[in-house]
Parts: C-alpha cells; sequence; structure tokens
C-alpha cells in the first residue's frame, strides 16, 4: 500500500509543481476574476448595481440624480465593456484549464507506460506468453461489441 500511495503522492507533487511554475502573476488575476464572476454575490452585485442606476436615472430620486438618462448609453457602454473584458478573462482561464489537462495526460501517459512496463516484467516472471495476451487484447479492440466482450474479460476466473 505504501508502495502505491508513495508513487501517487509524488506523481501528484509533480504535477502540481509543473502547473505552479506555470501560473504567474496574470494568470492568477484572471482565475480571481472568472471565479469571482461565476458566482452568485457576482449576480446580486449586479443586479443591485442596475437597479439603483436604472432608479437614479429614472428621476425615482430627484432629475438632480440624473446622468444617463433613458435609453441609458453610458451604463450600456459599461457593460458592454465589462462583458468584453470577462469574456477575456473565461477565455485566459480556459486556456489555462487546457494547459492543466495536457500536463495531466502527459503524465497519466508517463504512468501508463509506466504501469504496461511493471505489467511486462511481473507476467515475464509469472511466465505469461506476452503476445498470446497482445493478440487477444487486439483482438478485443477490434471487435464490435467490445464492451461486452471487455466485461465478460474481466469476469474469467484466472484459475480456471
Amino acid at each position: 500500500m505504501a508502495f502505491g500511495t508513495n508513487g501517487l503522492g509524488r506523481r501528484l507533487r509533480s504535477e502540481q509543481a509543473v502547473l505552479a511554475r506555470m501560473r504567474g502573476t496574470q494568470d492568477r488575476i484572471a482565475d480571481a476574476i472568472t471565479t469571482f464572476a461565476g458566482t452568485m454575490q457576482f449576480v446580486y452585485i449586479h443586479a443591485a448595481w442596475f437597479t439603483v442606476w436604472i432608479a437614479c436615472n429614472e428621476g425615482l430620486f430627484g432629475r438632480s440624480a440624473v446622468w444617463d438618462p433613458y435609453p441609458f448609453g453610458l451604463l450600456t457602454m459599461i457593460v458592454s465593456l465589462e462583458a468584453i473584458f470577462l469574456s477575456t478573462f473565461v477565455m485566459v482561464s480556459q486556456n489555462r484549464q487546457a494547459i492543466r489537462a495536457k500536463v495531466r495526460a502527459d503524465l497519466d501517459f508517463e504512468t501508463n507506460v509506466r504501469s504496461e512496463v511493471w505489467s511486462a516484467h511481473i507476467g515475464h516472471a509469472l511466465g505469461v506468453d506476452s503476445k498470446q495476451v497482445e493478440q487477444e487484447v487486439q483482438t478485443l479492440l477490434a471487435e464490435p461489441g467490445k464492451d461486452e466482450q471487455h466485461r465478460a474479460v474481466l469476469s474469467i476466473d484466472p484459475a480456471k
């Protein structure tokens, strides 16, 4: 158990180290903005802001409080600019997520290669014919309905 846990811990630390080295100040800021923009607090703040803005500019607090009369051109411009910036921050965060996914995929591939090498060595030590195993795998992968066959292979009793 400790052997597997130690390897997993090393892999996770490696993944976190790679991702940490790739994350700069700009990335942290973009992630923080995107994270906040995806909250209900963000929605509530905007709902309150729009309500106060429209109420003021409809004259509910007197004519002296009107600075952006209907059709609220200034509000429209501010909201449009905010949408442009928010969509940019979302794209930056999505690009970072894609990079994270690639790092994880690369590390997963490395783990799979290690597992395959270990399996081959263990199989060899146990006297398993690797060519026969590979032939059975290729047959299963090439045939239609491979999901059912895969389940059938998994349920085979190796003692028989």
